[in-house]
């Protein structure tokens, strides 16, 4: 039987298994052969009998236990470890000498990301709605574009007259439908509809803030004939003194305070959420009257600065809120200057089943923010200050940040609703105030529009490993420093034009009535954007001046120098990166997956030809005895021989008889013969870049990869060195341990070991 011995035995022993276990370790597993065979067999060291019918599931060989003094360190070891596997990032591991590490954390890391990253899309979408802009439409040609009588619509105020026309012509006609479109009555009771179906919340209500006589200086030479003076809007020298009728909230001053106002940002300014506030009534007929009464009695006078218009409508079709808001100010110039706000949102969260699949996906969100908060802190506390280095650290913070403020939103949201909508079907004719919590939706919405977008970004972050990838981030890097000094050269030139602009055409040409709106106006026109008439018109011989040198310098001169420092920023790092030695790429990173597969299957596949000759070498019964020094003499350890044996020795007589050898045979043909088609199905599945006798293409040798013969043949060598030498380690420890030389002789045979 020692005949058999043909072979390098140290690859068939318990230490090597244990090698080819760590190389295959995270490999790549085969998923394209999931039959019947596993795609990785086990061998019949396996404490229990292997099945064929397990799928893909790979079942290991038992690893030799660790001693009892080991055994506390593990115990001590276990909430570490599993922080570290279930945290573990780029950030967190030593990485930075180990290529194919790197890469197996990243593609962990971007796996899971991609998984909160279609969460936050679900969320995202799941709250918005396409119905939503066609109910915003809708209110907007009702109230924006209906005519009255005179041609008067809302856009087209002018006057005060204009305005008095507008409210009580098309104002009312869109507040109450009393009527279907064959004049019939529609009954629906107290409660309005607008459009047939969207329910008026509440009464409207007006409200106008005034500004006090005499607030302005007027010039000496004018004050006997100009008796009055109000000035342009300013918070404190807001009116609040009662006025005409004085016998209701019409009349009278109220704070912001009292009527839970907030303040509002109008084209012309801020205005403050005090004044004085008239609430309409559930019926047109009510609130015509009201508005007449108003109208006689000089309700708009020269004070007034701004008119609010405020009501809310709720669709129980699309469950959507519309809170609209028309406001038309009086600059202190004469004049109305129109504007509105209309905001759609959903503000009652779950009904369906779509909305209750969105909360679960809330839910998982803040699962996955929980995750991430914890992962923060890890790296923070193991990189401290140089944490904060790093523009992707800086993003993951500012994305955590906001999402943590978007669910204390939401539960604010829901509360806030509900006790809302519960004191308005109390009382239904007051006034529901929606647009504070409208507001906040809609900085809610933009909230999580922006932190989609930086999650978006951030996948940069996890594909940075590749060379491609990072042309974009290496370029940008690279020419900061000349682009922050060409942006200094550009905006003194660019804000020289802006302030020339707003000073030749600031009192004609509206896209140059502000500051503000000259910037702007000037970036149009470098994307070709502009009016070049109404320019002319402003002054015909400084105009096309301005213009010309402007696109001249501006356009041809320092826009094209910007371009042209990211093009020959951008031509040195491609070609840097073109003549840099290849890393490992994700391709290099599967076929040694692979590899290391491949040649685990294949050394299982002879450790089962091993044990099959040992069994063919016997005749009639085998004992125990012998069967082990045939293994022993190929590599094996003792106990995988005594736990191979003991797995057929059905009788426990250390004895094989025929019937149990028998059996042993077949099992381990039928694992034989699932290893091989599992190496041909991977060898098929790979592109045929692993048959047995493959010499090594050109691109494996440029890259340092070696013939699968050669590979097997040096990683065989290799560790029946390392057996050899763990023998002559075991054996002197052996040898000291009869002489009493136990202490410092065993750490000095440890270090020879790791020399070795």
């Amino acid at each position: 039987m020692r005949s058999l011995n043909n072979r390098a035995e140290s690859h068939l022993t318990g230490r090597a298994e244990s090698e080819l276990d760590a190389m295959a370790d995270g490999g790549w597993v085969n998923h394209g052969y999931c039959g019947s065979p596993a795609p990785l067999v086990s061998t019949i060291y396996s404490p229990q009998p292997a099945s064929l019918d397990r799928g893909c599931k790979l079942d290991r060989i038992q690893e030799e236990p660790g001693s009892s003094d080991q055994s506390p360190v593990k115990r001590n070891r276990g909430c570490c470890s599993f922080i570290k596997a279930f945290w573990g990032t780029a950030w967190t591991e030593n990485t930075s000498n180990n290529r194919e590490k790197f890469i197996r954390t990243t593609l962990r890391e971007l796996l899971v990301y991609l998984v909160f990253l279609l969460d936050v899309c679900l969320l995202t979408y799941g709250m918005t709605s396409s119905s939503s802009y066609y109910f915003t439409k809708a209110m907007t040609d009702l109230f924006v574009g209906s005519a009255s009588q005179n041609g008067v619509t809302f856009q087209t105020i002018g006057t005060m007259s204009d305005f008095w026309d507008y409210a009580q012509g098309p104002l009312l006609e869109g507040l109450y439908w009393t009527k279907w479109y064959n004049n019939q009555s529609l009954d629906s009771g107290n409660q309005s509809f607008i459009y047939y179906e969207n329910m008026l919340l509440g009464v409207p209500r007006m409200r106008q803030i005034k500004i006090k006589n005499n607030s302005c200086k007027v010039h000496e030479d004018f004050k006997d004939e100009i008796s009055g003076c109000f000035d342009v809007y300013n918070e404190k020298k807001e009116d609040d003194l009662s006025f005409g009728l004085i016998n209701g909230s019409a009349w009278c001053y109220h704070t912001e305070k009292d009527i839970k106002g907030s303040s509002y940002w109008g084209l012309l300014t801020t205005y403050s959420g005090a004044g004085f506030y008239q609430d309409l009534s559930r019926t047109k007929e009510d609130s015509a009257n009201i508005l007449a009464e108003l109208m006689e009695n000089l309700w708009l006078d020269r004070g007034t600065r701004v008119v609010f218009i405020d009501f809310s409508a709720y669709n129980a079709n699309i469950n959507m809120f519309c809170v609209v808001r028309l406001v038309v100010e009086f600059p202190a110039t004469g004049g109305a200057v129109p504007s509105y706000q209309i905001r759609t949102v959903k503000l009652i969260r779950y009904i369906t089943h779509w909305d209750y699949f969105v909360l679960g996906c809330e839910l998982v969100f803040c699962v996955f923010i929980l995750y991430y908060v914890v992962e923060e802190i890890l790296e923070l506390r193991i990189h401290k200050f140089a944490y904060f280095k790093s523009i992707w650290n800086i993003m993951d913070i500012l994305v955590i940040l906001l999402a943590i403020v978007a669910i204390v939103f939401n539960v604010f949201r829901t509360i806030k609703v509900d006790n809302l909508l519960g004191s308005l079907l109390e009382q239904p004719d007051l006034y529901a105030d929606f647009e504070f919590l409208a507001f906040w939706q809609t900085q809610y919405n933009n909230m999580n529009a922006v932190n989609l977008f930086f999650a978006w970004i951030k996948i940069f972050k996890y594909i940075s490993f590749n060379k491609t990838m990072t042309q974009l981030s290496t370029t940008l890097g690279r020419c900061a420093k000349d682009i922050l000094g060409f942006a200094i050269m550009f905006f003194i030139v660019f804000f020289a034009y802006a302030q020339l602009g707003y000073l030749l055409f600031g009192t004609e040409v509206e896209s140059f009535s502000t500051f503000v709106k000259c910037i702007f106006t000037q970036f149009r026109i470098i994307l070709g954007d502009f009016d070049y008439d109404a320019i002319d018109r402003a002054n015909r011989v400084l105009g096309p001046i301005y213009f010309v040198t402007y696109v001249f310098f501006v356009f041809f001169v320092l826009l094209n120098m910007f371009l042209a420092i990211i093009n020959d920023t951008y031509s040195e790092v491609k070609e840097e990166l073109s003549s840099q030695k290849d890393e490992l790429q994700i391709t290099d990173l599967i076929k040694q997956s692979y590899m290391k597969t491949f040649m685990k299957l294949k050394l299982k596949k002879e450790k089962i030809s091993d044990v099959q000759k040992a069994l063919q070498s016997g005749s009639g019964e085998i004992e125990f005895k012998d069967f082990r020094e045939t293994l022993k003499e190929m590599g094996h350890e003792d106990k995988e021989i005594s736990a191979a044996f003991s797995q057929f020795d059905r009788d426990g007589n250390q004895v094989l008889d025929v019937d149990e050898q028998t059996r042993m045979k077949i099992e381990l043909e039928e694992k034989r013969d699932a290893l091989n088609a599992e190496l041909n199905n991977l060898g098929r599945n790979y592109g045929k870049e692993f048959p047995e006798n493959r010499s090594a293409s050109d691109d494996e040798k440029s890259r340092g990869f070696v013939a699968q013969d050669q590979f097997l043949s040096l990683s065989r060598r290799v560790l029946q060195m390392e057996t050899s030498v763990a023998a002559l380690t075991s054996r002197m420890d052996l040898i000291m341990e009869k002489l009493g030389l136990t202490g410092n002789n065993t750490d000095r045979s440890s270090s020879l070991t790791s020399q070795m």
